[in-house]
């Protein structure tokens, strides 16, 4: 590909799916959400690789890669991320990190609440142009803080837990989370970034999972 706009390749796996944005410009070139709950080691490169194939690009055409780093599940918030550092180092160019928390609410007008879930009751939240400062944090459902700003919209797939709790409105992401990495990528890609790195939130689990996750080199 000869052009001279940038070709973005966004993913993530923190969740139980692999999902993926190619976008050229503000075009999609290809877009795919594969709900899996295991795998996705081993079935992230083919998926890239053919949506590649099917939009008649190489690797070697990429821009920019954007990748999701949480917070989610921890062994595949490591696929994703070692994915793109590799993919950066080889191919030689810019990989951009985006937190979950802002894919989610991305082009959402108003004060939003970003609300993901997490594991026993818990959820990652974050706030974004909020009134108050609402940190990108890891709690539970009963610890929510008193939030009455008016106006607010949750959002993400804790939202309909947390919106009656703080009467507030519940509204859907507008993007999927591959989609909304690509898009925010595109926005950052040509400013310096930190090298993208797993956001956790709250500390692994004690039973191992059944898959080893990759080790991340720094």
């Amino acid at each position: 590909m000869t052009s001279e706009t940038p070709l973005i390749l966004g993913f993530d796996t923190s969740g139980p799916y692999i999902s993926a944005l190619l976008l050229h410009g503000d075009a999609v070139l290809g877009d795919a959400h594969n709900d899996m709950a295991r795998g996705q080691a081993e079935h992230l490169f083919p998926l890239l690789q053919d949506m590649l194939n099917a939009a008649n690009v190489t690797w070697r055409d990429l821009s920019a890669i954007g990748v999701g780093v949480g917070p989610g599940n921890f062994t595949g918030i490591r696929i994703s991320v070692s994915a793109a550092r590799g993919l950066g180092l080889s191919l030689n160019i810019p990989t951009v990190g985006v937190s979950l928390l802002d894919a989610v609410a991305l082009d959402q007008p108003g004060p939003t609440l970003s609300c993901l879930s997490a594991p026993r009751g818990s959820i990652y939240m974050q706030g974004n142009a909020t009134a108050q400062n609402i940190p990108a944090q890891f709690l539970s459902l009963d610890d929510l803080p008193a939030l009455l700003e008016p106006g607010l919209t949750c959002i993400g797939s804790a939202a309909a837990d947390v919106a009656p709790r703080l009467n507030a409105v519940q509204a859907p992401a507008r993007y999927a989370p591959g989609s909304a990495i690509a898009r925010l990528t595109a926005q950052r890609w040509q400013s310096p970034q930190p090298r993208p790195a797993p956001l956790y939130l709250k500390t692994a689990d004690a039973a191992p999972p059944r898959d080893p996750a990759p080790i991340i080199l720094d």
